[in-house]
């Protein structure tokens, strides 16, 4: 669930994807250790929760991999 009831609205996946949206808007193709690495600078998160997010945006079709496996964001 992405904004449940029972948890403050900082700890979502919605909340924080914009946070790792925010990164690879910034660096434009990037490794993702090196994404994780930009999205703490702009919000402290885990690496489970880092992780949850950037499969929600790439489920609903804003990041991809590229053909040398790095994450960017979809055309």
């Amino acid at each position: 669930m992405l904004v449940p009831d029972n948890v403050h609205p900082d700890q979502t996946v919605y909340y924080n994807g914009a946070f790792v949206l925010k990164a690879i808007q910034a660096s434009h193709s990037t490794d993702f250790l090196d994404l994780y690495a930009s999205t703490i600078e702009l919000r402290e998160m885990s690496m489970p929760l880092f992780v949850l997010c950037v499969d929600w945006l790439y489920l609903i079709g804003l990041v991809k991999f590229n053909d040398h496996g790095r994450l960017e964001l979809c055309s």
